[in-house]
């Protein structure tokens, strides 16, 4: 007999992604899966690629400030765990399993109230407001950080790290060189920004450009629209907006990168045991990139830079202080209890739907 679940979670990549780095394992186990999202979220979009049956739900933001939208969203969520309700019941999964974000509370309530059990997933130091609302009714609580497990019900904390998809595994460093046209025999650094605030790592790279040029080539992922087009024909530098399935490769013949601190970003540099040094977003976030950051600094997995003493100066001398001494970092990070989370996840769901079937079982017996 098969075995079902739901997966659930949306309004950013990063409460997306982790869920579809999910897909290939739950599929070898012999998972039948299903995806409840908002109605035209980000979610939507991203599941449409790997033909798993998309259901759409009401779905409201729960705000720490002042807005109008605070007057009607509750009735949205309401409405949400409804309509969840009326899914699972008609899915009648084993088990359910969220990362995050606003959509996932009616679903993880309504699977609760069902009696079905959940699973949720803490990709940040500290856990989001969504995931609050969870973890109450939730069997456990997945985390990337071993500082999170002070903060969550001892009996439900499982330090995991966070699934990466399989792809970035198998990149090519010879495809990758052959992409920017880049010599061996000389280190290449890779800035990978994020679309979300990378202007002031983009603009401190290109004012270090001169000295980070002397000892490395450089591959840098800018962002939409972001590329400097002044910039073009510098020998050793090549820009890209974004990369798709070239990313693989690019990671695989980076020596050293230079990152923000979001917890997918940081789990892929770990899986990948890359040397990093990690800028954290500062302005516009609730600090989770800052918490990321010097947990994987603690832990020796990274060198950090807060955005606010940011230089070309700085950034040049922690470039060559992270590429002199990048086996130790390598070394720290093959010692890492957060590796191989894809299957660590999908054994702890395995486990909790055979224990939930034998107790059925002894219940009809």
């Amino acid at each position: 007999m098969s075995k079902k679940i739901v997966l659930t979670g949306g309004g950013s990549a990063g409460h997306i992604t982790p869920n579809i780095a999910l897909l290939p394992r739950l599929k070898q186990t012999g998972y039948e899966i299903s995806y409840i999202g908002s109605y035209q979220g980000m979610e939507k979009k991203l599941i449409a690629d790997y033909d798993i049956p998309y259901y759409g739900i009401s779905t409201g933001k729960f705000r720490r400030y002042f807005d109008l939208k605070n007057f009607t969203d509750p009735f949205r969520v309401l409405k949400g765990f409804g309509e969840a309700r009326r899914i699972l019941k008609s899915i009648r999964p084993d088990i359910v399993f969220s990362k995050g974000g606003f959509v996932s509370v009616p679903v993880v309530r309504a699977a609760a109230s069902l009696k079905i059990p959940c699973v949720i997933h803490e990709s940040d130091m500290s856990s989001g407001l969504a995931n609050k609302l969870c973890i109450p009714v939730s069997r456990k609580v997945c985390c990337n950080f071993p500082e999170t497990l002070q903060s969550l019900p001892p009996s439900k904390a499982v330090l995991t790290g966070s699934p990466i998809r399989e792809e970035l595994t198998r990149g090519c460093a010879a495809d990758g060189m052959k992409l920017c046209r880049f010599v061996s025999g000389k280190p290449i650094l890779m800035v990978i920004g994020g679309s979300q605030g990378a202007a002031a790592i983009n603009q401190v790279v290109r004012e270090a450009l001169p000295r980070l040029l002397t000892d490395f080539q450089i591959v840098h992922i800018c962002g939409n629209e972001k590329i400097d087009n002044l910039l073009l024909n510098q020998d050793g530098y090549v820009q890209f907006e974004y990369l798709k399935s070239e990313l693989k490769d690019v990671f695989a013949m980076a020596d050293v990168v230079i990152s923000r601190a979001g917890a997918n970003a940081i789990c892929e540099l770990l899986a990948l045991k890359k040397p990093n040094l990690l800028i954290p977003l500062s302005v516009g976030s609730r600090g989770d990139q800052i918490l990321n950051a010097r947990s994987f600094e603690a832990q020796g997995f990274s060198l950090v830079i807060d955005e606010d003493y940011l230089s070309p100066d700085l950034l040049v001398e922690k470039v060559q202080e992270l590429y002199f001494n990048r086996q130790t970092f390598i070394n720290a990070m093959n010692q890492s209890q957060q590796m191989n989370a894809a299957k660590t996840i999908v054994e702890l769901l395995d486990s909790i739907v055979t224990d939930q079937s034998t107790d059925t079982g002894r219940q009809k017996a």
